[in-house]
């Protein structure tokens, strides 16, 4: 029972995990103020950004129109409920397809020569803006700025209304200069000269033909002049004509189009409207337009027939004399041209019929009836003339063709005026309401208020960012609780000062651009310069701590080296070394650093007759050891740079130095270049009774220190804990904290450390 009640029982947070969730928010909120700097500067540098494109943007207008779709009435009573019914669509989705189709498109493209792209060569970023904002007054143009001449700068205009290529050289930019007077050079894109020209002139060269209708500009100015596929230019128009339904089934068509010149919208946008109404028109006048087209291209031949009957009617009439029909004759020609100006009628309706049906419809099927009919009374009628004299015949025959002619002619005249009266009176299902207008006053882009808030997000947006991303990259140590999870206790840590700066720049630079100098190596001793800097009560903290330290060691030595270079072993040695010697020990401070050691400058003093030299047996040991300003500390240099150094480290006389020397010192601080770098380190250690490594603030990640150790313990030395240098003030929590030492020190103390 106890162990199923323990199982479901809820999960408690330990107040140690609420913690540590709040420390995890105070870092990251102490990262970013940390580092408000950046974040301050990405802000305002993209605010500056929105302004300025918000400012020398070229400003889109949106042209707009209204058209009204008339639902049509259906063709079959009770259709339009059935269509309800089963949700039909509006009619507005159809004709909007309809409106944006290429027949439509291509029609406005071909009008206002949209195939071809044509502008002024403007200067980058800013010149468009420039011309923009020209007024034409006492000047036509806007003088060139800096001289360049051969971009627009305002007051410039040109009109093409005609640009063919040949068919590789489509989307091909061009340049048209111009020369001044109306005339033109155009060059090709690879530079060739192609042809010259004046406006209002068809120029054509080498496949290639232009017209310029009109050209305004200063003698030297460059346009870019390109000619699209028609295909591409509809696409395009198709994709940026805007057309939607207003309210459900309301049939009012809302068009729009944006442009940065206002008259080009209206006039494309007019243009669409206007074929779009046209063709509407047209749709419902098809059929009678067709019949029309049918009878008009049949007048020609009627009319040339009945000419020839009428010529053949006189010409017998004068051959053979005065002749007069009888009336018998009279009332069969009558009868005989009413049937054929009925089959004559006949033959025209089979020529709609084979138009619209099939041969075995209904309509085809009384069509034949009708004509079988007609046929038959011509042949009965025809024998009755037969009977007839053969003068009478002829005249009968003669008379009879020009009558049905003229019967068949007149007819068609009739018809035709008909079918041209419907067509021309058919009223079409769309009317445009409102025609296209622009209003130039408000630009639809850019948002320039909008702009310039999206861009000052963004750019905060991008300093956090950035601010993280360092964070999350730069893993150097800043927690003095991750040293101790990898068990290299922190004996102290160092703050960052700006006083040893200004003292190595002689007090010529602030404090704020003295943190911008990095790895600048200390040339002046801050522990005698300035005793009462808060890193110089670090450093006696850590005294105090190395105190006890030492009871335990082996010997008197302590070498102090660290993971890689700048981190400030040389500044805390020397420092350190200083501040137990204030406190009445004799200590002896050795820059083991026979490569790059420079502790010589901290004490003014040159690097000769120092610890190579000794161990070279150069100089005596008494003599290479010198004394400094502080009482009881003495120094001894690197001396002469040798060509082996760890080979030097391993005589015998580095042992014979160190007995020699630890009887007659309190304290003897080795400083040594860094174990990664080099192996002097491991082999110094080996004769020191502690080994202290130092470890800098944001600079070594846990990883390297970790690395270090193990370092250090593969040759049997074992590193008795850490100082942590170069500590900054973070508002996370980490660091120094802001109460820090005494708590009356006016400025932010930082040390630049080697």
């Amino acid at each position: 029972m106890t162990t199923a009640a323990q199982s479901n029982t809820p999960d408690r947070v330990s107040p140690r995990q609420q913690q540590d969730d709040e420390i995890d928010l105070l870092a990251l909120f102490g990262t970013l103020w940390n580092q408000k700097l950046i974040i301050a500067a990405s802000t305002a540098i993209f605010m500056v950004i929105g302004v300025s494109y918000a400012l020398l943007a070229t400003p889109v207008y949106r042209a707009n129109a209204i058209v009204q779709v008339e639902e049509k009435s259906p063709s079959l009573p009770g259709m339009s409920d059935v269509t309800e019914m089963f949700g039909g669509e509006s009619a507005a989705v159809t004709e909007i397809e309809l409106l944006k189709s290429r027949k439509v498109i291509g029609t406005a493209v071909d009008d206002l020569h949209l195939d071809i792209l044509v502008e002024p060569n403007y200067f980058p970023i800013i010149g468009q803006a420039i011309a923009r904002r020209f007024t034409p007054e006492e000047e036509e143009f806007n003088a060139p700025f800096l001289g360049l001449g051969s971009y627009a700068w305002g007051g410039e205009d040109i009109n093409v209304t005609e640009f063919n290529v040949p068919a590789s050289f489509f989307n091909e930019v061009h340049t048209l200069i111009a020369s001044g007077n109306g005339s033109y050079t155009l060059v090709s894109p690879d530079g060739d000269e192609i042809l010259s020209g004046q406006e209002g002139v068809t120029a054509t060269a080498s496949g290639y033909s232009l017209y310029v209708g009109s050209l305004k500009a200063r003698e030297g100015t460059e346009f870019a002049l390109s000619r699209q596929r028609r295909l591409s230019a509809i696409i395009a128009l198709q994709e940026s004509l805007g057309a939607s339904e207003r309210g459900k089934d309301s049939g009012i068509i809302a068009l729009s189009l944006e442009d940065t010149t206002p008259s080009h919208a209206e006039d494309i946008l007019n243009v669409v409207a206007k074929t779009y109404l046209r063709q509407n028109v047209e749709r419902q006048s098809a059929e009678a337009a067709k019949s029309l087209d049918f009878l008009t291209e049949q007048l020609p031949t009627i009319k040339k027939d009945l000419e020839e009957a009428e010529r053949k009617f006189n010409a017998y009439q004068v051959k053979a004399g005065s002749v007069n029909i009888s009336a018998e004759a009279e009332a069969l020609l009558e009868q005989v041209v009413e049937i054929e100006s009925g089959i004559a009628e006949l033959q025209l309706k089979k020529a709609e019929l084979d138009r619209l049906y099939t041969r075995d419809h209904p309509a085809y099927q009384a069509w034949r009836e009708q004509m079988a009919e007609q046929r038959s009374r011509k042949e009965e009628f025809s024998e009755r003339i037969k009977g007839l004299p053969a003068t009478q015949q002829e005249l009968l025959g003669l008379k009879r063709d020009l009558e049905v002619g003229t019967e068949i002619y007149t007819q068609m005249l009739n018809n035709i005026q008909e079918l041209d009266i419907v067509r021309a009176g058919t009223v079409g299902n769309v009317r445009i309401i409102d025609d296209a207008a622009v209003n130039v006053e408000e630009p639809v882009k850019p948002k320039k208020a909008l702009i310039v808030v999206i861009a000052t997000l963004l750019g905060g947006f991008l300093g956090v960012a950035l601010v993280l991303v360092r964070a999350a990259l730069n893993r150097g140590i800043e927690n003095p609780d991750d040293l101790e999870a990898i068990g290299l206790p922190v004996y102290a840590s160092i703050p960052l000062s700006d006083e040893q700066r200004k003292l190595d720049f002689g007090g010529r630079r602030s404090a704020k651009n003295l943190r911008k100098v990095k790895n600048q190596h200390p040339t002046a001793l801050l522990a005698h310069r300035n005793p009462t800097d808060i890193t110089i009560e670090a450093l006696r903290s850590l005294r105090t701590s190395l105190h006890f330290a030492m009871l335990e060691a082996s010997n008197n030595i302590m070498m102090i080296s660290g993971p890689s270079p700048n981190v400030g072993k040389s500044f805390v040695s020397g420092n350190l070394a200083a501040v137990i010697a204030q406190a009445g020990q004799r200590v002896l401070l050795i820059d083991m650093d026979l490569r790059k050691g420079y502790m010589h400058k901290m004490f003014d003093m040159g690097p000769e007759d120092g610890v190579s030299d000794v161990l070279a047996k150069r100089v005596d040991l008494e003599k290479a050891i010198r004394p400094t300003k502080i009482n009881e500390l003495f120094i001894l240099p690197r001396g002469a740079i040798p060509p082996n150094p760890s080979e030097l480290l391993m005589s015998k006389g580095l042992s014979e130095l160190f007995e020699t020397v630890r009887d007659q010192y309190d304290l003897i601080i080795v400083d040594t270049p860094p174990i990664m770098a080099v192996t002097d380190a491991a082999i110094v250690g080996r004769q020191c009774g502690v080994t202290m490594i130092v470890a800098r603030f944001g600079l070594n990640p846990i990883k390297e220190l970790e690395v270090t150790k193990q370092r250090f313990e593969q040759n049997g030395i074992t590193v008795k804990g850490v100082v942590l240098n170069a500590v900054e003030r973070r508002a996370a929590g980490y660091g120094y904290g802001y109460g820090y030492g005494y708590g009356y020190y006016q400025y932010e103390y930082k040390s630049d450390k080697s």
